[in-house]
């Protein structure tokens, strides 16, 4: 029996200023077709021979059906979003989602490997809490990290002469919060973000360092450090919120 061929490529689609990655299915058929599952992954499978034109214009059709289906499983995720802490569950770590893997071993331990979360544990793998803490501790050492990296980056499109220390607090309804001239603090949850995303938040405190209120010369100013950011704010607010 002969196999049918075919090949998978991650691409990107843009519809104004929403902006989504979408694994694309080249296969001997002769129609396209359009998924989107649970944990909000598109998957668009096509004849081969299809143009990368043809696939464009597939997507702008199926633009209102493939909003209703993410806005849908979004909300679907919300609901359900109480997490058991085992083998099977997805977890979002600088913007993708990743499936945790539990495993029994000789000592603890987080890693990302061949694209899943590997939780090894010394204890029971249907042992939720523990689980949790193993996670949890991995997730807080990648967060301390990550923000003091992508902190220091963008510190060096600033020229201030002082410099507010990072810092990270839980808040319910913003990203990031800037106290004074000695403080910005960052939400933990944007571990869960892209890095854009992360960036973006960042700079946004630390244009306040000059502009205290969000008047025109605030975002004059945004716009001069983070040219964009108007679109990838959108990105954070609709995919991580």
């Amino acid at each position: 029996m002969l196999m049918k061929s075919s090949s998978t490529t991650t691409h990107k689609f843009t519809y104004g200023t929403y902006s989504y990655d979408y694994e694309l299915e080249r296969q001997e058929r002769k129609t396209l077709s359009l998924t989107v599952n649970p944990d909000k992954s598109i998957v668009l499978k096509c004849p081969n021979e299809a143009s990368d034109d043809k696939v464009e214009a597939f997507l702008t059709r199926k633009w209102g059906w493939l909003e209703k289906q993410l806005n849908f499983f979004k909300k679907a995720n919300g609901k359900s979003s109480i997490k058991e802490y085992v083998s099977g569950e997805s977890f979002y770590y600088l913007g993708r989602q990743y499936k945790m893997a539990v495993k029994k071993a000789k000592g603890d331990k987080v890693a990302l490997t061949k694209g899943k979360l590997l939780v090894s544990t010394s204890k029971s793998v249907s042992d939720g809490d523990n689980n949790k803490k193993l996670l949890n501790t991995w997730f807080d050492e990648k967060r301390a990290k990550v923000f003091s990296d992508r902190f220091t980056e963008m510190k060096k499109l600033f020229d201030f002469k002082v410099m507010p220390e990072l810092g990270i607090r839980k808040m319910k309804a913003r990203w990031g919060s800037f106290l004074s001239k000695e403080k910005i603090f960052l939400n933990p949850k944007l571990i869960h973000t892209s890095k854009d995303c992360i960036d973006y938040v960042i700079v946004h405190e630390l244009c306040h360092m000059r502009y205290k209120n969000h008047d025109k010369k605030f975002y004059s100013f945004l716009d001069e450090k983070y040219p964009g950011w108007k679109k990838v704010k959108e990105k954070l607010e609709h995919n991580y919120k």
